[in-house]
């Protein structure tokens, strides 16, 4: 594709926050050029097929859609379809000697209430349950309307909140002192715990807002806080950005790696090689990165800000068959939904602190998700499921001395710690690869910095922020400002509204420059 010498707005990074802010600004006339580094557009938003000769498309990276806005699918008419799962989450527990399990309907009614019931003996802990998630979506119906328009000053947001209280609780407090005000129980308040503990790094007894910034985004998408599976994995979500952007005139480059950014006062010129290494230049008036911040200040040539830290470990795996739980429930039901694995508050304190010490976790927190139960398109006719294993308090730091060693030791002990909770091990079930390999894929932090060059590893690009103007000269903006005012910021780390899948970063980057209200 041949590029033009100037161009409105260039933008850095082919992400899902890059190609909403391309689409939003190529609809209003800009002329726009995006520029990604790898073969495929979408950043972590992508499908793959991981192993040779399977034909299954992974979602690689991000698995799971909640927070991208209807207002965005609207505007930019995106052919996409996000499933809701029947269950929200099966907990397999062993109490009292005999294994059981604590099971979440998506919509609770008489078997949620039965299985709280079988667990703690009561009705006491549900109802509980129901307060404190009833609280939540109050809080979500009330903030999700701010987040696609300019940031209000805090005073503002508490005056339209109706119980403002859970606001400054998760603010103010640590995560765990508001959990434990609703719930008793302890597995039950880790399965509240882990949405602030998603790719990060936190002390949920500490009064810093770490645990709770992560907790809020993760409750408030959409005003339901539903975590939805895309129709056709996460490639089909940014496939239709990708697609938004390129009708309405953008020039999407690929294999196009930006090695530094001049800045002036009219504009920006951008710098860059191709796949056979040949230099390339264009000037804009406009820069949108959406890049994480550490990687912009790589790009201008400015000290970096320090680097952030991701915390995870991702497992894709393909399986011949679903595994039987010890329970007795319904595999089918239980992989349909999350699926909690020694997550319970005790497991997660503990984790946390070996993980401080420096050390891999004995008993790593960890999640699964069978996708394919909800979207079989992604399998095909192959008769094959998908299964996303994700894993908590694994900060980067604990992979740096031996990465290859310390990821096999912790897929080793989460893959243990699943199989007590099943009728037979979960490497019988594993289907294998064109080569005869089994068909399972892990990444640590430092994988995903290398395939992504995400820094850290990290998958919001930094630590997320409240979603409300930082200081007063703040307000009434989109939250995107860098040093440089021909630089705006899209990313999830860069921008003050973001995080996960929800192309907040790149709708308030493009509004900023529009001037939208």
């Amino acid at each position: 594709m041949s590029t033009a010498a100037r161009y409105d707005a260039i933008v850095v990074g082919g992400g899902h926050n890059g190609l909403v802010a391309a689409a939003y600004l190529a609809r209003a006339g800009w002329s726009v050029l995006v520029l990604e580094r790898r073969p495929v557009l979408g950043g972590a938003a992508v499908s793959e097929q991981v192993f040779p000769g399977v034909d299954v498309r992974l979602s690689a990276y991000s698995y799971l859609v909640s927070l991208l806005p209807d207002r965005v699918v609207t505007d930019l008419a995106l052919p996409i379809t996000l499933l809701d799962r029947t269950v929200a989450s099966y907990t397999p527990l062993r109490r009292g000697g005999a294994a059981t399990g604590l099971l979440v309907e998506r919509d609770e009614g008489p078997e949620t209430a039965a299985s709280f019931r079988a667990l703690t003996g009561s009705d006491a802990e549900f109802a509980g349950w129901q307060r404190f998630y009833g609280r939540l979506t109050t809080l979500a119906e009330d903030l999700a309307p701010t987040l696609t328009g300019p940031l209000p000053s805090e005073a503002a947001l508490l005056a339209r909140l109706r119980d403002p209280d859970i606001w400054r609780d998760l603010r103010e407090r640590p995560l765990a002192d508001v959990v434990a005000d609703h719930l008793t129980d302890d597995e039950v308040r880790g399965i509240a715990l882990t949405d602030g503990l998603i790719g990060t790094f936190a002390d949920v007894h500490a009064a810093d807002g770490l645990a709770g910034r992560c907790f809020l985004y993760h409750l408030v998408g959409n005003g339901t806080g539903r975590w939805r599976v895309p129709v056709g994995g996460m490639g089909a979500v940014s496939g239709a950005l990708a697609d938004a952007a390129r009708a309405r005139g953008a020039a999407l480059l690929t294999r196009a790696e930006v090695t530094a950014v001049e800045t002036r006062a009219d504009g920006v010129t951008v710098h860059w090689t191709d796949a056979d290494g040949t230099a390339h230049a264009a000037d804009a008036g406009h820069l949108v990165c959406g890049a994480a911040p550490a990687v912009l200040d790589e790009l201008l040539g400015t000290a970096p800000a320090p680097r952030p830290s991701g915390s995870q470990l991702k497992v894709n795996m393909v399986l011949r068959r679903l595994p039987g739980l010890r329970s007795g429930a319904d595999p089918r039901r239980v992989f349909s939904g999350t699926v909690h694995v020694d997550e319970a508050a005790g497991q997660l304190d503990a984790a946390y602190a070996q993980a401080a010490a420096g050390q891999l976790p004995e008993v790593v927190p960890f999640e699964v998700y069978c996708h394919s139960l909800t979207d079989p398109s992604i399998v095909g006719d192959t008769g094959l499921h998908t299964l996303t294993l994700f894993g908590l308090h694994t900060p980067a730091e604990l992979y740096a001395a031996d990465p290859v060693g310390t990821r096999a030791e912790a897929v080793q002990r989460v893959l243990a710690q699943l199989d007590a909770h099943l009728t037979e091990p979960l490497a019988d079930c594993l289907a294998t690869d064109g080569d005869g390999r089994p068909c399972l894929q892990a990444s640590s932090p430092l994988d995903v910095e290398a395939s992504l060059a995400m820094p850290g590893g990290h998958i919001f690009h930094g630590d997320l922020s409240w979603p409300v103007a930082p200081d007063p000269a703040a307000v009434g903006t989109w939250g995107v400002a860098t040093a440089h005012p021909r630089v705006v910021a899209a990313s999830s780390g860069g921008t003050v509204r973001g995080g996960a899948v929800s192309g907040l970063g790149g709708f308030a980057a493009a509004q900023h420059l529009l001037g939208g209200h």
